[in-house]
Parts: structure tokens; C-alpha cells; sequence
């Protein structure tokens, strides 16, 4: 199969589906336009095509010119609640919302992967399923999918799975970078309301202001990380959002934060839970007030199969040259939910470079309202997808 060379002579139709996906960002489980033009651009193809039924997904199975097991893709199509200002001509019509972690190129790569497949269907020896997925920005997306059945969408269990995430920062265009198990953090939510008594903003003294109880806690959680977890552990804590208070003068009732927990082993994440609610709630106890607080897991850890790793590693290798594949000395502290895939089956997940701005240590990286993803990198995404799941028929 000339899979490289094909994904070439569709790079621009390919770079015109992403930028059509970047112009109507949809977040969340339900995204109509996205799957509406997702479907469009399948349609010339022989698959077999489900849409999911508590989720915008699509679910699409290529079957081969001959018997074989079944391998898997993956492309997530959600966007985030982010206000853009990259500055691209083809900027997200829709306010507030922003591919702003690359999903668009996600997507527009795993529909180049399902042509360049379907081209050369019968010299596959197997079949292969094309997971079009909503709603990975916290949402469980990939969860729903499996509880549908897309690991089982060809009649039996998909043997491997692979997925490709794009960074507009940390890595050089076009580079390819994984490492043999824990790839990315589990998550965790960490969700507190302390509850006071509001006033007067001159006369503190006869209300329970739990403005200054909030901001301990977010201090004493941080110090917490370094006080009560190994250094060799690697504990990410970040509080997103704080809210109290309508006017300077008024002491409110409650303020409310929340923070977003990253750690690499499940008995840290519930060892941080215990540790956190009852930090939260004992600071807020010593100043008369009280605390709810509730700590959510969310995403597992990312965990690339060493085998899988090894052979995704060599495809790139072979296929584009050593240079073009790093792999990495430490895992990321983000998080995803095709780590609910892998946790299933074997396989692995791969980054690519696709800083515009040719400085990968100073270019605004994934989730930043000025991140920009070079679409040229596009058929060399497509083109690898292809390649792991027609050599893994093999």
C-alpha cells in the first residue's frame, strides 16, 4: 500500500474538512453540525455506519477483502468553552466555544485515515472500526461509546486501538512522540462550597466571611501536595475557577472553587481525596464555618501497552524516517478518556507536533484561547492511522 503517498494527494481536502469542523465548534456529548459533516464526508465510503443513540458519535466499520481480527481508531470531535483569539481567517463562529485543543484535526485525520482504508479494502485481512467521539473535555465520551458497544461494532471484540493527539506546542511539527506505559495523568475533581454568614463589608466581625477561609484552603491544598505525597509521585493540583461575592461591600453567604487533580497511580488519587476533603473541611471547622466538599475521579490513567508502543514507534520510523519519532522520557499530566479504550484493549496513543509558529517552548499550547495547529501535519496524521491498522491486520 502506497498509504503516504495517497494521504499527499488528499492533504487539501483533508486541511479543507478540519478548517470547515474549526469554523462550527459544538461541545460537549451533542454536537449536530460536527456529525452532520462527519457524516458527509463518509458517505462516498463502503462502511457501515451507526450513530450513537445517547451521544452525537459515529461508529463506522471498514471490513476487509479477506478474515481477520478487528483493530480500532479513534478521532475525538468535542470542542471547549474557550472564546477564540488565534487570529485564523477561519476562526469558530460560534461565541465561547473553540477547538482549542485540536480535535477538529482529530477528526479531519481519522476521516483521511477511513479513505485511505477503504482505497485499499481488500487487501486488508480484517476489518477495522473508526470511533468518531464526542464529548472527551470531561464529558466521558469515550465511556458512553464502549457502553454502546464500539469495541464489539464488528461483531467481535477489536483486538488493538489506536488514537493520535496533535500539540500545538512542546513537540516540532511533524514529530512524533509516545513512551511505553503511563503516557497521561487520571483525573480527578475537587469540587468545595464553604458555607458562611454574610453582611456588611465594614463590619466583618459579625459575619462568617468565607472569602479568606476559601483562599487558605487553596493554599493549604498546596501545600498539602508537597507536604503529603512522595516527590517521586508526581501530584498535579490546580484550582480553575473561584467564585464569591456581587459587590466589594458585601460580604457573601459562600464562595465555591474548584480544582482539576493529576497523579499517575489510582491508590494516590484516593489517598488525595481523603487528604483534600478533609483538609477543606477542618479549615473551615477552626473558623466556625463549614465546608462541603466533594472529590470526583474521572479519567484513568492513559497507559500505552509496551508491545503496542514498540510497534507504533517502528511504523513511524520506517514510515517517516527516525528522526521523526521521540520518545518521551516522562509522561504528561494531562488527561483523556481513551484511557478507558486502552484499559480494554492493547494499544497505544501517539502525539504529533503541529506548532504553527516553528518555537514549540513559546507557542500558546492545547486549551489556550491563541492556540494555532499547522494543518499541513494533517496527511502524515492520516497516513499513520492507516498504516497501524492495516499492518496490525496483517
Amino acid at each position: 500500500m502506497r498509504l503516504r503517498e495517497d494521504a499527499a494527494e488528499i492533504r487539501g481536502e483533508l486541511v479543507g474538512l478540519r478548517r470547515d469542523l474549526h469554523r462550527i465548534p459544538e461541545e460537549g456529548l451533542h454536537l449536530p453540525r460536527t456529525q452532520e459533516r462527519v457524516l458527509a464526508a463518509l458517505e462516498p465510503l463502503p462502511l457501515e455506519i451507526d450513530t450513537g443513540s445517547a451521544l452525537s458519535s459515529i461508529t463506522a466499520v471498514l471490513r476487509g477483502g479477506a478474515p481477520g481480527p478487528a483493530v480500532l481508531l479513534r478521532g475525538d470531535m468535542d470542542a471547549l468553552p474557550i472564546t477564540e483569539r488565534s487570529g485564523v481567517d477561519y476562526g469558530s463562529r460560534h461565541d465561547g466555544v473553540m477547538h482549542a485543543c485540536g480535535h477538529d484535526l482529530h477528526t479531519a485525520g481519522l476521516v483521511g485515515a477511513a479513505r485511505l482504508l477503504a482505497a485499499h479494502r481488500n487487501e486488508l485481512a480484517g476489518d477495522v472500526v473508526f470511533m468518531f467521539q464526542p464529548g472527551e473535555e470531561g464529558y466521558d465520551g469515550a465511556g458512553q461509546m464502549i457502553d454502546e458497544g464500539v469495541l464489539t461494532a464488528a461483531g467481535r471484540p477489536v483486538e488493538a486501538a489506536y488514537g493520535l493527539h496533535v500539540l500545538s506546542s512542546i513537540l516540532d511539527r511533524g514529530v512524533f512522540a509516545s513512551r511505553p506505559g503511563p503516557l497521561m495523568a487520571g483525573s480527578a475533581g475537587l469540587f468545595v462550597t464553604v458555607v458562611g454568614a454574610g453582611g456588611h463589608g465594614s463590619r466583618p466581625h459579625v459575619t462568617l466571611d468565607p472569602v479568606p477561609v476559601a483562599c487558605e484552603m487553596v493554599t493549604a491544598l498546596q501545600t498539602m501536595v508537597t507536604r503529603r505525597f512522595d516527590a517521586f509521585e508526581p501530584v498535579v493540583l490546580t484550582v480553575g475557577t473561584f467564585h464569591a461575592g456581587t459587590r466589594r461591600n458585601v460580604i457573601p453567604d459562600e464562595a465555591t472553587f474548584e480544582a482539576t487533580v493529576r497523579a499517575f497511580d489510582a491508590s494516590i488519587h484516593a489517598e488525595l481525596g481523603r487528604h483534600a476533603v478533609r483538609l477543606c473541611e477542618q479549615i473551615a471547622a477552626a473558623h466556625g464555618l463549614r465546608a462541603e466538599v466533594r472529590y470526583e475521579p474521572e479519567y484513568p490513567v492513559t497507559v500505552n501497552d509496551p508491545a503496542e508502543h514498540d510497534y507504533a514507534a517502528s511504523t513511524v520510523r520506517e514510515i517517516f524516517g527516525p528522526e521523526r519519532f521521540v520518545e518521551m522520557r516522562h509522561p504528561l499530566t494531562g488527561s483523556e478518556d481513551f484511557s478507558r479504550v486502552l484499559g480494554r484493549v492493547p494499544g497505544a496513543f501517539v502525539f504529533l507536533g503541529a506548532c504553527a509558529t516553528g518555537d514549540p517552548d513559546t507557542a500558546p499550547g492545547n486549551h489556550s484561547p491563541r492556540a494555532v495547529y499547522d494543518d499541513s501535519v494533517l496527511a502524515d496524521g492520516a497516513a499513520l492511522l492507516a498504516e497501524l491498522a492495516a499492518r496490525r491486520l496483517r
